[in-house]
């Protein structure tokens, strides 16, 4: 009987374990956006997170009909990169438990600005963005593809 009580214990530690980690969640994976325009796919590097764009709702340019490029950015010559493919995040390092933070690029408007990622449920990803004391933020959905 000790034999099956050590074995049901194992069992509930098991368990436990597997919830916690789904309760934190896993920050890798594909991530659709609040506005359901943009996924990305979020994967550890570097000791810390990287995000880049990997689809589009609207990845063809109307008034061009070519694919859409990363036009608001001042640099002329990143402005004419793909937006499939761009970077979203940089010097995004761990901050705290399930949290990173550094800096998130806007194709919006061509800036980049501080940044604060966390998990806030195994399938909600907080996506914050600040200009001084100012912040606004978004929750993105973990995406099949």
């Amino acid at each position: 009987m000790a034999c099956r009580s050590g074995f049901t214990i194992a069992i509930l530690m098991a368990l436990l374990g597997a919830a916690n980690a789904q309760a934190s969640g896993e920050v890798s994976g594909i991530w659709l956006t609040q506005a359901g325009d943009a996924k990305v796919r979020v994967s550890r590097c570097g000791g810390g997170i990287c995000g880049v764009v990997v689809w589009l709702r609207n990845p063809i340019n109307p008034a061009t009909g070519k694919p859409e490029v990363d036009n608001k950015n001042p640099n002329p010559s990143l402005a004419r990169r793909p937006m499939i493919g761009l970077p979203l995040f940089s010097g995004m390092r761990p901050s705290g438990p399930n949290r990173w933070s550094g800096q998130i690029y806007n194709a919006d408007d061509g800036n980049s600005y501080a940044s604060n990622v966390s998990i806030s449920g195994p399938d909600t990803l907080k996506v914050e963005g600040c200009v001084g004391a100012l912040c606004g933020g978004e929750n993105w959905t973990r995406s099949a593809r």
